[in-house]
């Protein structure tokens, strides 16, 4: 999943950034309003964490904005207010769930992970591509029967690709779901990480189903 983190409190933001990466997220971040605007239209997000209070665009300004550019788009509302109204008025803008400041990092972290439980595009049933199976929610990998053991990184390139099934991916767009969008698009590692898969769920097992996509990314298909 991809995040972007919208939040003033520079402290606050990178304590977020800090913990969901630990979670293996890839997460952005925005200090303002206007600048989360223009991230999120440049990215492609899953799910968004939005202060209310923001400067030069408020989080209720940025709610129906964001969910008219992505429906779909999933998010929640941080705000140090706990005025009934406020609330109430987030929740019939758009926004999916809220959580009051001081909040501690394992309640956001449940409300994220049941909220993509949730959602249809991110559920957590099983993905399979000919023989290979994998379970998002027990985080388990097993082709023709047999388990395979990987990493964090592998398991959520793998989740990645199978969920964008018989799709062209590019390395950058691997790179900004599966890293972040910071990260340097020079480096190599989608590339070595593609080959450790490979080594793991192609490597003896028949149709291969990681192809190259010379020139562009990846594609898993049968």
């Amino acid at each position: 999943m991809k995040i972007l983190v919208v939040e003033d409190e520079v402290k606050v933001a990178s304590m977020l950034k800090k913990g969901l990466e630990q979670s293996e997220y890839a997460v952005d971040l925005a200090y303002d309003g206007e600048e989360g605007l223009e991230k999120f239209k440049a990215g492609d997000y899953d799910l968004v964490l939005l202060d209310l209070m923001l400067p030069k665009l408020s989080g209720l300004d940025l709610i129906p904005l964001m969910k008219k550019i992505k429906p779909a788009l999933l998010i929640i509302a941080l705000t140090a207010r706990s005025a009934v109204e406020e609330r109430v008025e987030g929740l019939n803008l758009g926004c999916d769930d809220y959580i009051v400041k001081p909040f501690a990092f394992a309640e956001l972290l449940a409300r994220i992970q049941a909220k993509s439980r949730r959602d249809t595009t991110l559920g957590t049933a099983e993905l399979r591509a000919a023989d290979l199976v994998l379970d998002p929610l027990k985080r388990r990998v097993s082709r023709g029967g047999n388990a395979i053991d990987l990493s964090n990184k592998e398991f959520t390139l793998l989740e990645y690709l199978m969920r964008n099934k018989a799709e062209i991916v590019t390395r950058k767009m691997i790179l900004e779901h599966v890293w972040d969008a910071s990260f340097d698009n020079l480096t190599n590692v989608v590339d070595v990480y593609i080959n450790y898969l490979r080594n793991k769920i192609d490597r003896g097992f028949e149709p291969p189903l990681i192809h190259t996509v010379r020139g562009v990314g990846y594609s898993l298909h049968e």
